[in-house]
């Protein structure tokens, strides 16, 4: 564990998983006069100390808990933090932001910094319920039910049992009937669960629906936006987004699709052929699933031939021993980077198997965990150290792009080429998937009320909008249901939009690196060091790149990546 600045106001003694010793603290703040800015600068300094000791100690819990779905006490300690301290803590900080705000000195604050935080602390104050405190905590266990399942989720596979990330191996394999069996075996385990994700999805939508309606507003669409402080666009701006991708990508893709069909001579994609090397090349395999150092050292040496800093940066998360990457019975799904708050450093979690998507979820976690030591290095009030997620994106995503001009780490000259244009294509993909999950959402929260069978026809319409090429007879239940998949729809309804905003923000920055390198990584350094101090265009302008996810910006980016799949040709 890395050692942490010294407390100036929470007791070093002090224990997060105990309430009664964090309401006094709270309640010091609560006393404190604000008639000065320099009260109030002091306010938000220890205001900013608990803050961050309180988030990391839960963030420590949830990081138990995804390592761990079935260890009963690690269970046992996130509930208990989730339910006993959580939900006391929230209305208290809710009266601490409306101290700021009605303090009479506040127009004496000056600066861009505060001016956000402002911005951000009135819309949190606007929408705090307190009655939605209990309904925020209902929402969290119920989710940890679907976390639970997906974690225990094991499938039996030729006499062995595999989780469904390491069964992402056999999809690649050029043996058609093998990719058929594994699939049918990952996707009939998912199906066994799929009554219970539609119950627990259910159990979530009307709470949602109550926490929006406490906050009188028409639906959570309205809620989440407001509280996701999207200020710089709004939900007809991403509907938007969604007709250029239907216009701009899904004929890429089905052209895509065409071609893949043909290289592999069958009559139409099945879904077990969507992964698999269309000239029926070995599976890329950029280290054994049992080498996870081989991994994470060559990883760094794609960071150390970027930008000797970002090795550095990297190097921390060893050295504090925040990296939990490996595949195993019992871990959640999916990966993500968490800030540590109080010890201002990232951990990053995933589930490696040894694939080539290992290589790029690295890459990406990496850039998330960039972005928060080059802000925490900076900005000393934990309120102002993220920026809004559209912008996170742009950090992880680029890495991706950046990275991928050094696949040779991991491979020979051939199939680094063929990663870099697997990455390509994945991106082509991805913006119409990215559509899909996003115009669901915008769907499911302003259709209350809607029956199971209603939610399966717009999920299937949707699909039949953004997908083609696929043949999937035989197996509709599958695809009926393969909205359950996607993690996001269960923990944090509309934040899916900001991989699309993020991914042409990331496209255009990549652009430009091939242009000049030093000079784009000096900018998205710089933009990354500002944390969430300024807007997100200004974020985007800082890091040389444009705030725009129109057709204007869409299709010159797609024509560029085509030109880069001609400049990286597949070998037929």
């Amino acid at each position: 564990m890395v050692a942490t600045a010294a407390r100036t106001f929470v007791p070093a003694s002090a224990s997060p998983a105990d309430f009664s010793q964090l309401e006094p603290l709270y309640l010091q703040l609560l006393d404190r006069p604000l008639t000065s800015v320099a009260d109030i600068e002091a306010f938000l300094r220890d205001f900013s100390e608990l803050s961050a000791v309180v988030d990391e100690y839960g963030s420590r819990r949830y990081i138990d808990k995804s390592c761990h779905t079935d260890d009963k006490s690690i269970e046992t300690a996130f509930l208990q933090f989730v339910e006993q301290v959580e939900p006391k803590i929230k209305p208290l900080y809710f009266r601490l932001q409306k101290k700021l705000l009605d303090s009479p000195a506040l127009d004496q604050l000056t600066g861009e910094r505060y001016r956000i935080l402002i911005r951000q602390w009135r819309a949190d104050v606007e929408l705090f319920r307190e009655e939605n405190v209990a309904i925020e905590t209902d929402v969290t266990k119920t989710v940890n039910e679907y976390d639970k399942i997906n974690g225990a989720i094991m499938v039996n596979f030729r006499g062995k049992e595999y989780t469904p990330q390491q069964m992402a191996r056999f999809l690649e394999d050029p043996d058609r009937a093998m990719r058929k069996e594994a699939w049918e075996a990952n996707t009939n385990r998912r199906l066994a669960e799929r009554e219970k994700f539609e119950d627990i999805f259910e159990k979530l939508l009307p709470l949602r629906e109550r926490i929006a309606a406490n906050a009188d507003l028409a639906d959570y669409r309205q809620y989440a936006w407001k509280s996701k402080k999207r200020f710089d666009y709004t939900p007809e701006d991403c509907l938007r987004f969604a007709d250029a991708i239907a216009e701009s990508c899904v004929p890429v893709v089905a052209r895509l699709n065409a071609q893949r069909a043909k290289d592999l001579a069958v009559p139409t994609l099945r879904p077990w052929d969507l992964d698999v090397d269309p000239q029926g090349r070995q599976a890329l395999r950029p280290f054994a699933e049992d080498q996870v150092p081989l991994f994470v050292g060559k990883t760094r040496e794609i960071f150390q031939r970027l930008s000797p800093a970002l090795a550095s940066d990297f190097d921390q998360l060893g050295t504090h021993h925040n990296l939990d990457l490996d595949s195993r019975k019992g871990k959640e799904p999916g990966g993500y980077q968490m800030s540590l708050e109080e010890s201002k450093q990232p951990f990053i979690f995933m589930n490696a198997a040894g694939l080539h998507r290992d290589v790029e979820t690295l890459l990406h976690e990496g850039g998330h965990a960039f972005h928060y030591l080059a802000a925490a290095g900076r900005e000393p009030l934990v309120f102002l150290r993220s920026a809004p997620m559209e912008f996170c994106e742009v950090a992880s995503m680029s890495m991706e792009l950046l990275g991928s001009e050094h696949f040779d780490v991991f491979y020979d000259e051939a199939d680094a080429a063929r990663a870099k244009r697997k990455l390509i294509e994945g991106i082509i993909r991805f913006l119409p998937w990215m559509a899909i999950i996003d115009s669901f959402q915008h769907w499911l929260y302003t259709h209350p009320g809607h029956t199971r069978e209603q939610r399966t026809q717009h999920w299937t319409a949707l699909l039949d909008r953004f997908t083609a090429g696929v043949d999937w007879s035989g197996y509709e239940p599958a695809r009926e249901s393969s909205w359950q998949r996607q993690l996001h729809l269960f923990h944090s309804p509309f934040y899916y939009i900001e991989y699309g905003i993020a991914q042409l923000g990331a496209l255009q920055l990549w652009i430009k690196a091939r242009h000049d390198p030093r000079q784009a990584l000096a900018n998205y350094r710089a933009a990354l060091a500002l944390g969430g101090t300024r807007t997100l265009p200004e974020l985007f302008r800082t890091a040389g790149i444009a705030f725009d996810f129109s057709q204007k910006t869409l299709r010159p980016l797609m024509e560029a990546m085509g030109e880069e799949l001609d400049n990286v040709p597949s070998p037929s």
